[in-house]
């Protein structure tokens, strides 16, 4: 049957992201736009596979995000005024609220890993995180589509 997947049942919460950010409105537009810290607090069933993770710079958070409204299949994203398809954009209000989000890792501390870049919600579900790999993750030369000529290219970004 198109749409379901028998791992669906299988999915688990593997920890909780705590940020400083309470409101949705206060959320940065991306976490590599931000440098606010974080602290991903992994249960105890899932601590010991955070094993020879201090190695890298960054990782990717897959969580379960907050929608701020009703799911559309046409949205105004934060950096445009048109209406623009769900699915190209990053926001969060869609059908499956997943967010993913590279953040950069500070240290590695028991349970605790500790963060910068966050861009969700405190007490935000965590999925999985995994290790970013600049050779696989990192494509400097793909087009943005309508956002390439949006997106700020210079660290003004972070202003």
């Amino acid at each position: 049957m198109a749409g379901t997947s028998d791992n669906l049942e299988s999915l688990s919460i593997i920890g909780w992201v705590r940020t400083p950010f309470k409101a949705t409105q206060e959320i940065p537009i991306q976490g590599t736009a931000n440098d606010a810290k974080g602290c991903i607090e992994i249960l105890p069933a899932f601590s010991e596979g955070l094993a020879d993770l201090a190695g890298f710079d960054r990782i990717w958070l897959i969580y379960l995000a907050r929608p701020s409204g009703p799911i559309k299949p046409k949205i105004v994203p934060r950096l445009d005024t048109s209406p623009r398809g769900v699915f190209a954009t990053r926001s969060l209000i869609r059908p499956n609220p997943i967010g993913l989000t590279c953040v950069k890792l500070i240290r590695v501390e028991g349970p605790c890993v500790h963060v910068e870049g966050v861009d969700m919600l405190d007490g935000t579900a965590l999925l999985d995180l995994k290790p970013y790999v600049p050779r696989y993750d990192a494509f400097p030369d793909a087009w943005s589509g309508w956002l390439e000529n949006r997106i700020p290219h210079q660290q003004a970004w972070k202003d």
